[in-house]
């Protein structure tokens, strides 16, 4: 399993993924699980996958070759969809048909064809944006109510972000909620590893930061300490229940 999550606010977008895949707990191993195209001043796209790992490498690799679309004259790829949106298609399109393709094969040997992606980025002329896309092709788009998106062990981390994280968040505290999320999932669940990757994309710059962040990265490393220790210490400053008291 995996976990990946993108948070859009008004400052900007990140967005982080694990790397860890397993078939077992004896059978683990590091694939990288976010991808970037750039064409700077022009385009930054960035995705995020979970899911069958063969669904959502074989989907990347069409991509690169190129997807016809019903309503298209020729194979596109995400250097030439000429809006957000449009790459959003051209990926569901890539993982639905991928999808069936190895139906049959891998849904008789009860392989799990579940695969979800997050894209985010911009294209020059149109906003910075963040979309899920489900394994069925269709897609959902990141808004202001709830300005983050999530894929795989989702669960641990999203109380955090549910917590703390709105579109006026500055992109620098949302990049440490996300972190903090991690760091949460990663003490709960054996699915999730590191090294983590990240991108961090502003508004305009039509360009992305990126970073992998390692066992022996010092921050994440404080950071998660003291977020421990944090949580210890607003526990203990709550009142007792009162029925105890009494």
């Amino acid at each position: 399993m995996t976990y990946c999550v993108g948070m859009l606010v008004k400052d900007g977008l990140a967005m982080i993924a694990d790397t860890r895949t397993n078939a077992g707990v004896d059978n683990i191993a590091v694939y990288k699980k976010l991808f970037v195209t750039e064409v700077p001043g022009e385009r930054v796209i960035a995705i995020a996958t979970a899911g069958n790992l063969s669904v959502t490498q074989t989907a990347l690799n069409r991509l690169k070759d190129g997807i016809k679309l019903p309503d298209s004259d020729g194979p596109e790829t995400l250097e030439t969809a000429p809006t957000l949106f449009r790459a959003v298609q051209l990926v569901g399109h890539a993982i639905k048909t991928v999808r069936i393709d190895f139906e049959d094969g891998l849904e008789a040997q009860s392989v799990s064809m579940g695969a979800t992606v997050l894209l985010g980025g911009q294209i020059r002329g149109g906003a910075l944006g963040l979309y899920l896309i489900y394994a069925e092709g269709n897609a959902i788009q990141c808004g202001p109510d709830t300005p983050y998106l999530q894929v795989g062990e989702l669960k641990y981390g999203k109380p955090i972000l549910d917590r703390a994280l709105s579109t006026d968040t500055p992109l620098v505290e949302a990049i440490k909620l996300g972190l903090i999320s991690f760091d949460s999932t990663l003490r709960s669940n054996l699915g999730v590893g590191l090294p983590f990757d990240m991108i961090t994309i502003r508004p305009d710059a039509l360009t992305g930061a990126q970073r992998r962040i390692g066992a022996d990265d010092p921050y994440f490393r404080e950071l998660g300490a003291l977020w421990s220790e944090a949580i210890a210490n607003a526990h203990r400053a709550m009142p007792a229940p009162p029925w105890e008291d009494a």
